[in-house]
């Protein structure tokens, strides 16, 4: 398998994890996004995936997923254990729930197009952002109460897990202070502790490497 992706990409830095978690090989193809660059643009990136995002997951066959939750529920199907999704189908819907509050309510509003229109609109980019974040973060911590572990949804690693350490990643970018939802920030260190999610952190990519990103 090759994954097209960028570094410091939320959806691109869950399927990192979800593939390293399982144990699957791939190839690191690295897509620069940054406007100045737009490598995401070229005609034989758009080829393959039509909305120029990363990442694109691209199987041995040649055939190709892109959306980050589609490849999410790919690999739950072609790798099902380790599993990142619990055995009872309500709290698999619940985990599920708790990525999309990532993927959907809050994601979107950072990404650097949607960025660019606020400026155009004459709003302040980073605070609009920031105050997306936080909302859909506070969401998060409240949602994940009830069923939260020593992860966000019992005491093994789900799709929320997946969602959650790129986004509190994001949000620290944007100065937020991630102290202020202490659940998140417990589960964000216990992720942390293990190898799948270290080694698909976006400041150990090749292409944050060359880049000397921090």
């Amino acid at each position: 398998m090759k994954l097209y992706n960028y570094w410091r990409s939320s959806a691109s830095w869950r399927v990192r994890i979800a593939l390293a978690y399982k144990g699957i090989a791939y190839e690191y193809v690295p897509v620069n996004i940054l406007p100045a660059v737009g490598e995401n643009r070229a005609d034989g990136y758009r080829a393959i995936n039509p909305m120029t995002q990363v990442p694109t997951l691209v199987l041995d066959d040649g055939r190709q997923l892109s959306q980050s939750m589609a490849i999410l529920e790919y690999l739950e199907e072609l790798a099902p254990k380790p599993s990142l999704l619990p055995a009872d189908p309500y709290l698999r819907a619940r985990a599920r729930q708790l990525a999309e509050l990532v993927n959907s309510g809050i994601q979107p509003f950072q990404n650097l197009p949607t960025l660019k229109l606020f400026s155009d609109g004459g709003l302040d980019p980073k605070k609009v952002a920031a105050d997306f974040i936080a909302r859909g973060l506070g969401a998060m911590e409240a949602s994940a109460q009830a069923h939260a572990g020593a992860f966000l949804v019992g005491d093994q690693p789900s799709f929320a897990d997946v969602c959650l350490v790129p986004q509190l990643n994001a949000a620290r970018r944007f100065e937020l202070d991630v102290a202020q939802w202490p659940l998140l920030a417990r589960v964000e260190e216990a992720c942390m502790k293990l190898s799948a999610f270290q080694s698909a952190h976006a400041d150990r990519q090749p292409d944050a490497v060359a880049a000397g990103a921090k």
